[in-house]
């Protein structure tokens, strides 16, 4: 397999560690093992005193994949198999549902897996942009890039970067468009339960049709990244075979430590869930005042769900700005060229806790550069 370098992940591998403040975070603040403990149940603590650290079961702790059912409407844990980490999800959907000669139609911009594995392994990718002015989804394009030999149409939403949001209209076109077709619909739904509105949540794609495909993780809604624990949810269990069957050439099987605590924190969502709701919800308003006092340099799309947004600059490069930013105040931006995207827009983080200070050294950056 010969496979393109990852931009982003490059990127944060030289800069994620090395400053002071993450103003382009894709994940929402983490909480120590301690707070995350305190919020086990009876049966959750127990399994933690007794944890034994052997190998664990391929399609992951049955009583995590019953927690992570109860996120779906309808479904139960058969429909749910474990990764480690979203990105393992990616990765093994597109080896099963692609191949040589195959097509994917893919939302973009993306996160880079999302259509570089399918390049991967032989696959040809239609990237569909979304519409600059608004982020929206423009479904007949979606129809239009299809072919006799797609075999799966990528989604994420809530969207990263943008923040942009589906209505639900929106999303029983693309249902019916895949099933009329015979496809699959892979949905990256890792910032869902994050919506600023939360009557705009959608139903899961798993939940709708046979053909959907939900990706899920703990790092971003649920602020525990460091767990690696990431689940594929759908239906077709001729699917889930073949997942299962790829996943023993991969990781086998994931972490028992980790297992463990994420079955605590879907346990104890309302609380975990509303940790992070607050920390997004206060950061937007922190926003919502910088890009009204700043809109001759800085404007933005407002997100509608999630805890990132995709910015641009006014009149200035992305890159050079990003660069000298890191250097004069610690602070690190996702310029949008890490996404394969033109322009001057970038990637704004708010979902941690630090995100105000980081803000302050922005725009007084920003201002000096912008003002002269």
């Amino acid at each position: 397999m010969r496979i393109a370098d990852f931009a982003l992940e490059r990127y944060f591998a030289r800069w994620e560690f090395a400053v002071r403040h993450i103003l382009c975070a894709s994940d929402a603040e983490t909480m120590s093992l301690v707070e995350l403990l305190a919020l086990a149940d009876a049966d959750g603590r127990q399994r933690w005193n007794d944890l034994r650290l052997g190998y664990t079961e391929s399609l992951g702790l049955p009583a995590l994949r019953v927690a992570i059912a109860e996120l779906y409407e309808g479904l139960d844990h058969e429909s749910v198999i474990t990764f480690a980490g979203a990105e393992e999800g990616v990765f093994l959907s597109m080896h099963a549902l692609l191949g040589p000669g195959d097509h994917a139609v893919v939302v973009w911009p993306a996160y880079q897996s999302l259509y570089e594995v399918a390049r991967s392994v032989g696959a040809d990718v239609s990237l569909v942009p979304l519409e600059p002015g608004d982020w929206a989804l423009d479904v007949e394009r979606v129809e239009r890039e299809m072919r006799p030999n797609t075999r799966v149409v990528v989604v994420n939403f809530p969207h990263n970067p943008t923040g942009a949001h589906i209505d639900r209209a929106t999303l029983d076109r693309l249902i019916a468009l895949v099933e009329s077709r015979g496809v699959h619909l892979f949905s990256d739904e890792v910032y869902r339960l994050l919506e600023v509105d939360p009557r705009t949540r959608l139903p899961a794609a798993a939940a709708c049709s046979e053909r959907g495909i939900s990706l899920g993780v703990m790092s971003k809604a649920f602020g525990l990244a460091g767990l690696r624990i990431g689940w594929i949810a759908t239906r077709d269990a001729a699917l889930r075979d073949r997942l299962a069957a790829l996943k023993d050439y991969t990781t086998i099987c994931n972490s028992a430590p980790s297992e463990v605590l994420a079955m605590i924190a879907l346990r104890a969502r309302d609380a975990v869930l509303g940790r992070t709701r607050g920390i997004v919800r206060a950061n937007l308003e922190v926003l919502d005042s910088f890009f009204e006092r700043n809109a001759d340099w800085c404007r933005w799309v407002r997100p509608r769900a999630g805890s990132t947004g995709f910015p641009h600059l006014v009149d200035m490069d992305v890159d050079p700005f990003a660069r000298d930013l890191v250097e004069r105040e610690g602070v690190l931006i996702l310029p949008g060229s890490q996404f394969g995207y033109p322009g001057s827009h970038f990637r704004l983080g708010f979902g941690r806790r630090d995100m105000p200070e980081a803000l302050a050294r922005f725009e007084r950056f920003g201002i000096e550069r912008a003002r002269g």
